[in-house]
This record gives structure tokens, C-alpha cells and sequence, in this order.
């Protein structure tokens, strides 16, 4: 049976790590929204070039605009695909819904993998850059020989904007306001399934690998 599943959670649980994994084991594509976005204004589409001109006037791209890139990429797909950071709202939800049966598809897993926020914000928090070699480090899980300097480089370290916790702390708010609503709309629909993501990378793909088993949408290993 292919997997036609979405991945749900707020920033920093690890959706696309476990996305990544599971299309290597799979022969999956992974959709992530930020990469369709970006494909669509590097081939210059006439959508492509709307989503240029929002993106650099600073606007969030429409429902409609990430409504119509998702089923025009998501139509010509012959294997299974996980969705990474779509839907993102109730009504991109409905919208998955209806246009899929048109393509001969259908969802058939929607997880969500659970973290703490707190666990989530020393998570990015802890991320660091090199603004020479683009280099990533983290201060727990990955710290450079020398403190806050490039191994590479000797470059000091940055922290992104987005990786502030007071930012991160805004982007769960968003995420439970716009986001969180789609945990009850799949589990009405019979298709959400929980998974604990505080566990190491390994971990979790294997609670994401038993839910997958359990269901029958992938063979016991």
C-alpha cells in the first residue's frame, strides 16, 4: 500500500528529519511547502511570480495561491508523498480533501509528532550558524571545539532571528491558532495517529515505523 500522509506539529519537532527518512525507506516524495514555493518562483511560473512579489513585499502567500501550487505539483505524482508543512489551516485541509480523489488519492495516515514547547524552544534556540561557511552547529547537541566559533573558519557564530526564543514563542502561538485545529479534524476523520517526539531521531522514526506497521500501510520489517 502507498502512504499518502501529512506530518503535523509545530516548529522544531523534527517533521522534516522523519519526512526525509521515511521517503528514503519508501520511495516517497517529500512536499514540503517552502521547497514547492521556492521551485515555483525558480522556474518562474505565472504563480511562481506571484509568490516572488509577496514574498518580497514581506505578505504571507494566500490559501489559494499554496491551494493551487499543492494540487498542480501533488496531480502528477505516480508514487506515494508525505506532506510537510501542508495543510496548514482548516480550509487548505478541505481543499487536500476534495482535490485529491480527482487524482485517484486519498490520505491515508496524518501524524502528529508531540513535543513539549519547552523541549521545542531549547531546541532551536540552541542552533547556531556560520555566516562564512553556512555551517550549523548547537550548543547541546552539536557545540563547535571552541565556544560560539566556526570549526571551519574561526568565524564567530550567529543565532537567526527565528531561533530567538521570544520568536519561537510567537510561531507556537500561530502554530496552535492557525494549525493545532487540524489535530480533531483528522482524528474525526479516523486518520490522525499521536507520535512522542521527544525521543532521539532513531527513536521516534521507530514509533513513527510501528504506527505505520500497525495500520497495515507498510510491511512488518
Amino acid at each position: 500500500m502507498a502512504i499518502y500522509g501529512v506530518l503535523l506539529g509545530p516548529p522544531g519537532v523534527g517533521k522534516g528529519t522523519q519526512a526525509k527518512l521515511l521517503a528514503g525507506k519508501f520511495n516517497l516524495t517529500h512536499i514540503s511547502t517552502g521547497d514547492i514555493l521556492r521551485d515555483a518562483v525558480n522556474k518562474r511560473t505565472p504563480l511562481g511570480l506571484q509568490v516572488e512579489e509577496i514574498m518580497k513585499s514581506g505578505k504571507l502567500v494566500s490559501d489559494d495561491i499554496i491551494n493551487a501550487l499543492m494540487e498542480d505539483y501533488i496531480k502528477n505524482l505516480n508514487d506515494g508523498f508525505l506532506l510537510d508543512g501542508y495543510p496548514r489551516t482548516i480550509g487548505q485541509a478541505t481543499f487536500l480533501d476534495n482535490f485529491l480523489p480527482r487524482y485517484g488519492k486519498t490520505l491515508n495516515i496524518v501524524l502528529a509528532i508531540d513535543v513539549d514547547d519547552e523541549e521545542i524552544i531549547r531546541r532551536l534556540a540552541g542552533r547556531r550558524y556560520c555566516p562564512t561557511c553556512g555551517r550549523g552547529y548547537h550548543v547541546i547537541y552539536d557545540p563547535p571545539k571552541e565556544s560560539e566559533t566556526c570549526d571551519n573558519d574561526g568565524t564567530k557564530l550567529i543565532q537567526r532571528d527565528d531561533d530567538k526564543p521570544e520568536t519561537i514563542r510567537e510561531r507556537l502561538r500561530v502554530y496552535r491558532e492557525r494549525t493545532a485545529p487540524l489535530i480533531d479534524y483528522y482524528r474525526e476523520k479516523n486518520l490522525l495517529e499521536v507520535v512522542d517526539g521527544s525521543g532521539s531521531i532513531e527513536e521516534v522514526h521507530g514509533l513513527v515505523l510501528e504506527v505505520l506497521e500497525r495500520k497495515g500501510i507498510v510491511d512488518k520489517a
